[in-house]
């Protein structure tokens, strides 16, 4: 089959792998049909996440038809469209039990922490991931949902990992009625975060970012108000400035370990490799929340340590709230709000590449060209 293969930072390409195998009984074979480009993928394009081996395929964002099934398998039959959530997990252990399915504990060998993702590392279980033509599917009766007949594929692929960790990340925020929010970030799980914002009850959204495309996308689709960080000498005071010097109630973290904003931080972070990314964009955040606030971080950090202003967070009285996205927890009433229009995923979709383009797709996206926001690749294009 032909897969994306990485090669080393900023080198990936399209190769012939072996066909993914019936490991387990549990598993099933799933021939990808839709698959995307996460903003989180760009962090092991750069060299950014740990054990991150030369061969492995990426890609936790995927949707497709089920080929084969192993023998334990009794939710889903050969023929089958599916949408795949990026946490593998067992769906039996203490932590799956409780729905905190992105900490199963059973799946990943190589952390105490994260459980397993697809396509992210060796960190997370050294998973082949979707940007390929088949994937192996773990667990196959606890992860996969069949996709309604109602749901666009596009939509549904968004699903899968970044419209969840949008909606997550206002989960994270405990948003109260009339609450004023800040969104840091508005890729495409920060354009979720917003809307999402809406729905629970926010009176008041602001999203910050640096990109012009974005921000007009942060307008058009999420009716937010959108702050440049670039035109303020220092954006942290404006937010102070547009909350009556108190800070925001709220404020959503949706950048992670490649934020700008500060040289010294994100030559640190990204290109130094001192810490676990940039903390420029969570640094926002405790300085831009009200005391007594709460942060919802939904950004991907690396596991070593980080510049943060924890005394400043203690001291304020501020809540942080974060994790991985446990997907499937949210899916329920995210198919709801889909299906109703008050979210719009496939909104933010900006370039389809077929999978032999994957290398020029990354580029794109990395150097955020042609007012790249969101690119969905085709494997059947191969």
């Amino acid at each position: 089959m032909r897969a994306m293969v990485y090669r080393g930072p900023y080198k990936i390409r399209v190769e012939e792998k072996p066909m993914p195998v019936i490991e387990h009984p549990n598993d099933a074979i799933v021939r990808v049909t839709l698959a995307a480009i996460c903003g989180s993928d760009l962090h092991l394009y750069h060299g950014l996440m740990p054990d991150t081996r030369v061969g492995h395929t990426f890609g936790h964002e995927f949707i497709g038809v089920v080929e084969q099934v192993g023998s334990s398998v009794q939710n889903l039959q050969v023929g089958d469209r599916v949408m795949v959530p990026f946490n593998i997990f067992c769906g039996s252990c203490w932590y799956c039990a409780r729905g905190l399915y992105s900490n199963c504990h059973n799946v990943n060998p190589n952390a105490t922490a994260v459980g397993g993702i697809y396509g992210y590392s060796h960190t997370t279980g050294g998973y082949d991931g979707g940007q390929s033509q088949y994937v192996r599917v773990p667990f196959a009766d606890v992860g996969p949902v069949k996709i309604p007949d109602w749901m666009h594929d596009e939509d549904a692929v968004l699903l899968t990992d970044a419209a969840a960790t949008g909606y997550f990340g206002a989960q994270l925020g405990e948003i109260a009625e009339g609450d004023t929010v800040v969104v840091l970030g508005a890729g495409p799980v920060g354009l979720v975060a917003a809307q999402s914002a809406w729905l629970m009850g926010a009176g008041r959204v602001m999203v910050v970012d640096q990109l012009e495309e974005r921000l007009a996308k942060a307008r058009s689709m999420a009716h937010a108000e959108t702050f440049n960080y670039t035109e303020y000498d220092d954006i942290v005071v404006e937010m102070k400035k547009q909350t009556d010097h108190l800070g925001a109630d709220v404020v959503i973290e949706a950048v992670g370990a490649e934020a700008d904003g500060s040289l010294l931080q994100h030559i640190a972070g990204t290109k130094l490799k001192l810490q676990g990314g940039s903390p420029i964009a969570l640094n926002w955040a405790i300085d831009s929340v009200r005391k007594g606030g709460t942060i919802g971080v939904v950004g991907a950090y690396g596991p070593i340590p980080n510049a943060v202003k924890f005394g400043d967070a203690l001291n304020k009285g501020l809540t942080l709230n974060m994790n991985q996205t446990p997907v499937k927890r949210q899916w329920p009433r995210m198919f709801e709000h889909v299906r109703n229009g008050y979210l719009t995923p496939r909104d933010m979709v900006t370039h389809r590449f077929p999978l032999e383009d994957i290398s020029e797709a990354y580029h794109v996206f990395s150097a955020k060209l042609d007012g790249c926001i969101k690119p969905l690749i085709l494997p059947s294009a191969a």
